[in-house]
Parts: C-alpha cells; sequence; structure tokens
C-alpha cells in the first residue's frame, strides 16, 4: 500500500570519484547524460537468479594486471548477457569503451572499482550494479535471510530526485523504529541527501551492530527525525496463522515477507499445517514484499497452482524460458492475495500467475512494476555483478516492467486507518484491506451466513460484510 506501514531494505551502485576522473572514460557530453540523471526505483531483492559462469579469458595484453581483468570480466558479462530495457545501450559504443578503460592505468582496485562503476553507469540500469568484496557478501548473507543493517528498501524518485523510502522490512530495526512507506530521506546523521546517490546512503546508513543512525524524514510535509540502532537479523520469510470465524469456519492467513532461501520451507510448512488446521480458505499477504530469488517465486507459486503457466522470462536474443506448475499443488482452496505499491518482482510473478490462471483473485493496490530478472555473478577478487539477463511476463504475456499489475478488488488504507497502526494489526478487524480481502475470500467460498459475534481484535466475517 503506497502510504502503509508494512515494510523492507536497501542497496545499489553509482558513483565516480577519486583518482579515476571522468574524463578518462567519457566525454563531457557523455557524462552529463549517463551519471547525473536520477536511477529509477531500486530493489536490493528485486528478481535474482544465481548461476555460475566460468570467467571470460584474457583475451588481449591489456588486460594482464589484476585490477584489469576484474574490469574486463565485468566488460563481458554485460557484453554477452545484458538485457537492455531502456532501448539505450549501444554495442558498438560498449566495444569502444572497453578500449577506454583497459587502456588506463590502475593504482589498485579501488581504481578498478570506480571504473566498472563508471562503466555500468553508461548502462543507466539500476539493477546491473558492481557490488565490492564486501557489499557482495553483504548481499548474499541478505538473499539467504540474515540482514546487517537497518532493514530498509531504497529508491531514488527520478523527477525529484529524492531518497525514498520503498518500504522497511517487517521486524527490522527501521520497522520497530517507525520508518514508513513513501518516507523521503532528507539527512542521515546531520547530513544532506539531496543529490546523494543511493550507494553513498547505503554506505551512511550502515554500520557495526549496536551503533546508532539518525534519519531525517520528510513525510506529508513535516520533517522527523528517527534514531535507529543497527543490528543483525536473521529474517523469517514466512508468518501465519489460522484465524477462526466461526467453529466451522476457519481462514488461513499466511504473510510472506520476501522470498529469499528460506521461504519455500516456511511457505510449504505454512500451508501444510493449516490444511491440517482445516482452513476452508487463505489470505496470503504479499504487501511490501520486494521480491528476492525467482526459483523461490516459482516453487512457492507450485504450491498454490496446479496446472498452467507460472512464469516465463525472455532474454535480449528473444529466448522463451516457460516455467509451469508440476501438479503438486499443496492446496486448491479458494485464496486471496494482498498487494500494494510495495509488492515487487517475485511477488508480482506470484500475483500474476495466481491472478492470470483465475486460481484467486487480488485485493490492495498496484504493484510496483519491477519486471526484471538479475544473474549474480561473483568475480576474481572476491568482488560481485548483478546483472540484468531477462525480463518476465505472467502467463498471459503482460509485461508489468514500470507498469505494475492492478488488482481485482481496490482497496486503500487511509491515514485514519493508519493512526497508531503496529504490526500486531495485521489481519484483524484494525486491518481494512484484510477486511476486504477477507470479504472477497467469503464470496469464493460461498458462506453466506455466519453465527459469530463481532470482537474488535478478531477476524469476523459477519462484521465485514455490514
Amino acid at each position: 500500500m503506497d502510504r502503509s506501514k508494512l515494510r523492507i531494505f536497501l542497496l545499489s551502485s553509482i558513483y565516480t570519484s577519486g583518482k579515476f576522473l571522468q574524463k578518462n572514460l567519457f566525454s563531457k557530453k557523455s557524462f552529463s547524460k549517463t551519471i547525473l540523471p536520477a536511477i529509477s526505483a531500486i530493489s536490493a531483492f528485486g528478481i535474482f537468479v544465481d548461476l555460475s559462469h566460468a570467467f571470460p579469458k584474457r583475451t588481449s595484453s591489456l588486460i594482464s594486471e589484476s585490477p584489469k581483468e576484474v574490469i574486463d570480466q565485468v566488460w563481458q558479462i554485460v557484453y554477452r548477457d545484458f538485457l537492455d530495457s531502456t532501448g539505450r545501450y549501444n554495442s558498438n559504443e560498449w566495444i569502444e569503451l572497453r578500449k577506454k578503460v583497459l587502456s588506463a592505468k590502475y593504482v589498485d582496485s579501488i581504481d578498478s572499482h570506480e571504473a566498472i562503476r563508471g562503466m555500468l553507469a553508461s548502462l543507466e540500469d539500476p539493477y546491473t550494479r558492481f557490488l565490492d568484496p564486501k557489499e557482495f557478501k553483504e548481499m548474499r548473507i541478505d538473499t539467504s535471510g540474515e540482514l546487517t543493517g537497518v532493514g530498509i528498501q531504497l529508491s531514488l524518485d527520478k523527477n525529484t530526485n529524492n531518497l525514498v523510502v520503498i518500504s522497511p522490512i517487517e521486524g527490522t530495526p527501521a520497522f520497530e523504529a517507525g520508518v514508513k512507506s513513501r518516507d523521503i530521506i532528507v539527512s542521515i546523521d546531520g547530513k544532506a541527501t539531496k543529490g546523494m546517490t543511493i550507494e553513498n546512503a547505503v554506505k551512511l546508513i550502515r554500520g557495526k551492530k549496536g551503533t546508532e543512525v539518525t534519519l531525517g524524514l520528510l513525510r506529508a510535509g513535516k520533517i522527523i527525525k528517527i534514531e535507529i540502532i543497527r543490528d543483525k537479523i536473521e529474517i523469517h520469510a514466512v508468518n501465519s496463522k489460522l484465524n477462526k470465524i466461526s467453529s466451522d469456519l476457519k481462514i488461513g492467513y499466511i504473510r510472506l515477507k520476501q522470498f529469499n532461501a528460506n521461504s519455500v520451507r516456511e511457505m510449504r510448512n505454512a500451508i501444510n499445517k493449516l490444511e491440517r488446521e482445516k482452513a476452508l480458505g487463505y489470505v496470503l499477504d504479499l504487501r511490501s514484499n520486494p521480491g528476492g530469488l525467482l526459483e523461490a517465486s516459482i516453487e512457492i507459486s507450485r504450491f498454490w497452482i496446479n496446472e498452467g503457466v507460472i512464469v516465463s522470462t525472455e532474454t535480449k536474443d528473444g529466448i522463451k524460458d516457460v516455467r509451469r506448475a508440476n501438479g503438486n499443488a499443496l492446496t486448491t482452496k479458494p485464496i486471496v492475495v494482498l498487494v500494494d505499491g510495495g509488492s515487487a518482482s517475485a511477488s508480482e510473478i506470484l500475483s500474476g500467475a495466481i491472478q492470470d490462471n483465475k486460481r484467486g483473485i487480488l485485493v490492495g493496490q498496484k504493484t510496483f512494476g519491477k519486471g526484471l530478472v538479475q544473474s549474480v555473478r561473483a568475480l576474481s577478487d572476491g568482488s560481485g555483478l548483478t546483472v540484468t539477463i531477462a525480463k518476465y511476463l505472467t502467463p498471459n504475456g503482460r509485461d508489468i516492467h514500470r507498469n505494475g499489475i492492478e488488482p481485482d478488488f481496490q482497496s486503500i488504507m487511509s491515514e485514519k486507518d493508519l493512526l497508531n497502526f503496529t504490526r500486531k494489526d495485521l489481519a484483524t478487524r484494525k486491518d481494512k484491506q484484510y477486511v476486504d480481502a477477507e470479504t472477497e475470500l467469503l464470496k469464493l467460498i460461498k458462506i453466506t451466513s455466519l453465527n459469530s459475534t463481532y470482537k474488535p481484535d478478531k477476524s469476523n466475517l459477519n462484521y465485514a460484510l455490514k
């Protein structure tokens, strides 16, 4: 939901500084065109597919030095696999750029890493980014289900150049401190963020466990300051519970917060448990879920969809890989999916598959619109690269990148709804979107009357229908 308190995390790259000057790589015109414009929304998780590729062989005496070898590895990966979603990539210019970067001299890895960031900036793809060894290690921890920092996902508004919170991850320090979706970060420990890149913001926000960072946030026209204690935590991807509407009516509620290495196992366990508890239908909550691993989204989709296409991915060469259900769905009970503006990437794969296969309905607000697949590549010096290699399409062929998915039933949380709303209010009467989802689920399972009494802190379909 665009204004909700349901949350997420951060990361990305682009800067040029230090000894490696921009004039070594780009003309003044080219630099102003490719480096200065604001980057559109960036997801730390997005859709990742972890592939193993042999490193490119040395093809020239220019890359006999180790720093240059890493530069050329990045160059060749982009040249071979990069999918251009903007129409601005020119292979001939990329070939010329290789000559320039490999002809320059680099004192150490810091210089070469700056050169790589400069190269990637020319692609104007915020999802194709270089990670130094420390950042690469942290990203791998993130997708494994652990997180170090405060737990925020950022984007850079392309119109205002403001750093905007997409959402904090539920249960993280930022979430507990009260950071909200759509907050604008105007300062970090007193340092103004105007014109700051996401990478530099990440460096300021992250730090040692137990240390404090103060964020200045612009919210509803007012600037507030929030102090957050950094921490390292394990993110449990799934929360679930059985909402008893009456003695003979039980609704399964599952909240999926991200698609990490633990999410498939946790989702399987949650569905099986709720099936044993005789749930008659399900509300699957994907609000503010930023995405994650591609394979996780496919496997989880198969838990809900017994047959049909789940997603297709298309490479720059037009090669399509179609992924289908495998006939092993864990349940065929009715399902309603909750989505919002923070539901991105893998969340959109799952949502689109359920919607297009008419397996269930979507309730909430239009999703984020991130339909690109990144491959994570390890480089020879311990650094890494995430490179956009494909786009994904829903079963009906919808390309949702930048467009998002419209819900079947729109439901919005007002400022009044959000007043004093906390995590414990999820899937209760205070959660208007959940109430709407429950009402739609009632229609799906064709229940027309219940004899239960309304309780303020419990789910109750009679109350929802009044």
